[in-house]
Parts: structure tokens; sequence; C-alpha cells
């Protein structure tokens, strides 16, 4: 009688915690209705960030004749200034993209909405620029696709008060299909044409062909990052400043080995950093080092073995990655093991994909590990001031924007620890 009595609790302790989250269904890929346009009309607008107070404006047009050029201004249908751009296109098999337009528009002012048209004609959009210090607020989430899911984690994007939109890899899961890369960019218009988007590249941009086509052809044409002016030799990998943080954005699919021209490059960029001038340092890369998931187990461990060393003598704050498509956040950690002046690691490849959660974990949970969950959502990262940052996590639960994950971060700066290690671990920085 008894061991049945503590079968009965056991069962509804169980049930009672289930019931705090039920996970919903998974959603169908989106389809997108062919709608008739004049071919000069311009499509799938997106917006980056280039040098200093300038901004990159990128859409797609049919008509290979369309003008690259931007106008823009601070008062809607008055357009006090015009850049040209340049365009590039490509082909893939028997597809071939649309006339891709590049421009760089400014100097603009930080913290102010412009208005602009792409083309001299179509549709006005509005964007608004960073702001030029503290606070700033980061929107990210990564493997994205194009489900239900995607339009409710770019819902719930949409609802909060962000500056800007860093996603660690996996955009449209075009895999191969062309065309998906045109949808995705008419998805993600409405956020993408009025706050910068900073994206690197996941597994699903590699659409390589081989002895015949380049694996990210169709990402490095469609998504031009700001390599050029952060002095990169590849769109796969580069970095960029943003009041008061340097963002580095790296690449799983680059050669990362310690002979490699991204390994070289990294090495100089982070020796360059002024941490006077950004006190915030923030890494982003696709296939996470930390993960307590059963899926993708070990895939990060090369480029971790490479390149971790290098971020803890730089005194990285924040890692930001996807591909596990669940949440997970650690502890500062450092060589596998916790670690006060190692880096926080945050996985959060749960945008809205169509190959559905990684809901199995390996049990017990690492030391390192604070808080995961299997469930679809976005985070958001502000930056208060030179010492400060909130993280949360915003789960969608059923279409609703839960703050399921929540704490306060410390940077390194501030703790001492960049001093140690400025005399110290930085040395490797500056070894030839």
């Amino acid at each position: 009688m008894e061991s049945k009595l503590i079968l009965v609790l056991i069962l509804v302790i169980s049930l009672s915690v289930a019931a705090d989250y039920v996970r919903p269904k998974p959603r169908k890929t989106l389809h997108f209705p062919w709608k008739p346009r004049a071919p000069s009309i311009p499509e799938q607008v997106h917006i980056s960030l280039s040098s200093e107070r300038h901004m990159r404006i990128t859409w797609i047009t049919d008509d290979e004749n369309a003008p690259s050029i931007v106008q823009y201004g601070t008062t809607p249908g008055k357009y006090t200034s015009l850049t040209l751009g340049a365009s590039t296109s490509y082909s893939y098999l028997f597809y071939s993209s649309g006339k891709i337009h590049h421009t760089v528009i400014g100097p603009l002012e930080y913290d102010t909405v412009y208005y602009y048209r792409c083309g001299g004609e179509g549709p006005e959009f509005q964007l608004k620029t960073p702001p030029a210090q503290f606070p700033i607020t980061f929107a990210v989430a990564a493997d994205m696709g194009q489900t239900g899911w995607t339009k409710s984690t770019l819902d719930h994007i949409d609802g909060c008060n962000y500056d800007l939109h860093l996603l660690p890899g996996d955009l449209s899961y075009a895999d191969y299909l062309q065309p998906r890369w045109d949808t995705f960019g008419e998805l993600v218009q409405p956020l993408a044409s009025s706050r910068p988007w900073m994206v690197t590249e996941g597994n699903h941009e590699r659409e390589n062909i081989p002895f015949f086509k380049d694996g990210f052809e169709s990402y490095n044409s469609r998504w031009t990052m700001p390599y050029q002016e952060s002095g990169s030799p590849s769109n796969l990998y580069y970095s960029f400043e943003v009041a008061g943080v340097h963002v580095v954005m790296l690449g799983s699919y680059a050669a990362y080995d310690v002979y490699s021209n991204q390994y070289g490059w990294l090495k100089t960029d982070l020796s360059r950093v002024d941490r006077k001038k950004t006190p915030w340092l923030l890494v982003l890369f696709h296939v996470p080092w930390y993960n307590s998931n059963r899926a993708h187990q070990g895939e990060g461990d090369w480029m971790m073995e490479s390149l971790e060393p290098l971020l803890y003598a730089a005194n990285v704050d924040l890692v930001l990655a996807g591909h596990v498509h669940a949440y997970e956040r650690s502890k500062r950690v450092y060589n596998g093991r916790s670690d006060p002046c190692g880096a926080v690691h945050i996985t959060i490849g749960d945008g809205g994909n169509r190959e559905g959660l990684a809901t199995r974990y390996i049990d017990p949970q690492p030391e390192w590990s604070v808080f995961r969950e299997a469930s679809f959502g976005h985070g958001e990262l502000k930056i208060v001031n030179s010492t400060h940052a909130f993280w949360s996590w915003h789960r969608n639960d059923d279409d609703e924007p839960v703050r399921s994950d929540e704490v306060w971060i410390t940077s390194l700066v501030s703790s001492g620890c960049y001093a140690v290690n400025k005399h110290g671990q930085r040395k490797i920085l500056m070894e030839p």
C-alpha cells in the first residue's frame, strides 16, 4: 500500500512539474504566393553597419538596368542626400538571381531616424541608427528558417525596443534551393530594413558543389558584411564597433587553425581593441563550444582548441552561438571549466528552423551549465553602461513573449581580469 502511495505522489509531482510548460507543436514551413511587381521595384531590403556612421543598404530588383542609388533624409518624403553604390548577381545551376544592389550611405547622425528610398522608386523605408554611447540593446536569434515559429520569433523581436540584430548563423535554410533565399529576404524585410542585421554564416549557408560552385556564393552575394572595413580578407569573418562595444563575428566554416587567415586576422583584431573606447567585447560564431545538448556534440572542439586561448587572452565578455536548436547559458568558463575571467557562453539556435528542437540533454548537467531548455525564442542583450549588462531570453511559449531566463553580467574590464591579463595572457596576442 505504501509503495502505491509513493508511486501516486511521484506521478502527481511529475505532472505538476511538466505542467509548468507545455511545449507547443511544430509549425509548418511558410509559403509565399507569387505577387506581380514591376521589375524595378526594390525587394528584400535589409541594412547592415559599414564603417563608422555609415550604413549599407542592400536590395534586389529584377531589372538589370535599375540604378543602385539610395535617396535619404530625416523627413518623410524629403531626401536631402543621394548615394550611388554597386551591384552584383550570381547564377546557381538553373537559377539566376536578380540584380543585388549594395549602397553605403553616410555619414549619418547617431540615434536618428532616416527615411530612404532605393533605386529612385518604390516604397519609402525608414531606419534608425544606433546610439553613440550606452545604453544599447541587441536582439539575438539564430537558426531562423522560414516556419511559423520563425514568424513568431520575428513578431516578438519586433515588439521589443532594440538597436541592432545579431544572427550567429543559419539564415534562410535555402539549402541549395535558391528561391528560398528570395522568400527569406521577403520575410525579414520589415525588420531588416529598419534595424541593422549583423550576421555570420552557418552550415545551412554552405551550398558547395565540388569543382563547380563556391560554398558561400549565395550568402556572400546577398549578405555583404563590413569585412573589408575591419581588415578581414573574407566576408565569413569580420568585426565592427558600436556604442562602446567591439563585436567579432567568426566563421565556423572558414579555416581557423593557427596557420589560417582567420586566426591571423583575429589575433590582429583583438590586439587592437581599445577597452577604454569599447569596454565590452562580444564574439559570435555558429557552432557552440560549450554544449550539453546531445545534438552536435563535439563539433566545435577543434575551433575551441585553436581560438579559445585568443579569446581568453583578450578578455572576451560574452560568446553567442547557434547550431543547436535549443537555448543554453553557461557560467564564465574557460578550458572546459568555470573560470571567473572566462566568457559567458550562450547557445541560441532556437529562432524557428524547420528541423525542429533538440530536446535531448546530457545528464547530469555539467557544472558550468546554468540554464538550458529546448524551446523557440530570442535573446535581448542590453548593455547599460561600461560595467553592467542585462541578458534575457524570451521563450515564444505559444505566442506569448515570456522572459524565461535572465542575468546581470559584469564586464571583465571592471572585474580586474583585464588588468591581470594585460601583463600576462595578452602576450599571446602580440606574438608573431
